[in-house]
């Protein structure tokens, strides 16, 4: 398996003894290389995703999709995004224009700090701290707040309905998704997602392996939970709500809009992120203890594994998005506080004892 950090060496040695730069400097390029690198990955699967998604939902559908612009449609996305930077941004009277401008951008950073989060492979973790599964937990809850201020500064109470019923949706489901990854940790016994990783390699050492019953478990409310964090389908009221026309961006237009639109698609690669990074292994191969097999799946470069593990959890979601009705938002809750919350309550008590008694695999 190689190891990434070979890489981040050799361009540290570069700047620091080819170059003779000093450590503020050194330091400031890598951040800036790697600051570049994440947002450029974030653009480009952002794309992908927006593709992916109606690619998929055509099948789901009996359609084939976009077809006309470039081969198989696959430049229709790049065709809406120009269309999007180009549209005229229009201010909304009477608004609170500070916080009107300032949601989307809260919004898009709460995705690009969790996405600079995933290990995707082995020794290229951008953010790798010993509480990473904390640290997570709380770049994503900017989101939140972004969503409130969209609604609040847009000056129209439609938009603040919206935008405290999708806060409720998330602030509900951040519980439940936050025992998912507790229950993981009680299993790995760290809190950094590269530990975490470290733990299920070996053979039949995926947590949701290992971890059996309880960790299926988890990792089924995990996936339920992502997908109402993402106000993804069946959860996604703010496309739903009619008498609240557009939901909580109804005011507006251009990139404004289009931050929201990208942070959802990103929202949804970073929970199927770390659905593959604390269930299903991250970058580690799969392993069953035969020599030869293992062999050759240690071949196979750790971020094929990581993305391919990530975009099978995105099938599921968007699966699960064109195939269930959307619920209520009583109905939402009630799922979360009578039914999800419990469980995951329960599933950490059965797993801390699996893991006290020595029952895991």
């Amino acid at each position: 398996m190689f190891d990434f950090t070979v890489v981040t060496q050799w361009f540290d040695n570069l700047l620091r003894q080819t170059c003779g730069l000093g450590d503020f400097w050194t330091i400031l390029i890598e951040c800036v290389v790697v600051g570049l690198i994440v947002l450029t990955l974030y653009a480009l699967i952002a794309m992908f995703m927006i593709y992916f998604e109606r690619k998929v939902c055509a099948f789901f559908q009996c359609r084939l999709g976009p077809m006309r612009v470039g081969p198989w449609g696959s430049v229709q996305v790049v065709a809406d995004v120009l269309k999007m930077l180009i549209k005229e941004i229009f201010g909304v009277d009477r608004s609170d224009k500070f916080l009107y401008a300032l949601a989307p951008f809260l919004t898009i950073i709460a995705s690009v700090g969790t996405f600079s989060f995933l290990p995707w492979n082995k020794g290229a973790a951008v953010l790798d701290f010993n509480v990473g599964v904390f640290m997570v937990t709380a770049i994503s809850s900017i989101g939140i707040l972004g969503i409130i201020l969209s609604g609040w500064g847009s000056n129209n109470k439609y938009s603040v309905i919206s935008a405290m019923r999708g806060a409720v949706q998330m602030i509900s489901y951040e519980m439940s998704l936050g025992l998912c990854m507790v229950t993981a940790v009680v299993l790995c016994g760290t809190m950094q997602l590269s530990g975490i990783i470290e733990a299920q390699t070996g053979p039949w050492k995926w947590l949701i392996i290992q971890g059996h019953i309880p960790a299926i478990v988890a990792f089924i409310v995990f996936l339920i939970a992502g997908n109402a964090e993402a106000n993804r389908g069946p959860f996604d009221l703010a496309e739903a709500e009619s008498e609240l026309t557009a939901g909580y961006h109804t005011e507006y237009s251009g990139m404004g809009f289009g931050y929201f639109y990208l942070a959802e698609y990103l929202n949804l690669v970073v929970i199927a992120g770390l659905a593959a990074t604390v269930f299903l292994g991250g970058w580690a191969p799969l392993n069953i203890g035969v020599a030869g097999f293992d062999n050759v799946m240690k071949y196979i470069p750790g971020f094929v594994w990581f993305f391919g593990k990530a975009f099978f959890v995105v099938w599921l979601l968007m699966w699960a998005r064109w195939t269930f009705p959307r619920l209520r938002i009583d109905h939402i809750l009630q799922l979360e506080w009578k039914y999800l919350m419990p469980l995951m309550l329960l599933t950490l008590v059965v797993m801390t004892a699996c893991v006290a008694l020595g029952l895991t695999l």
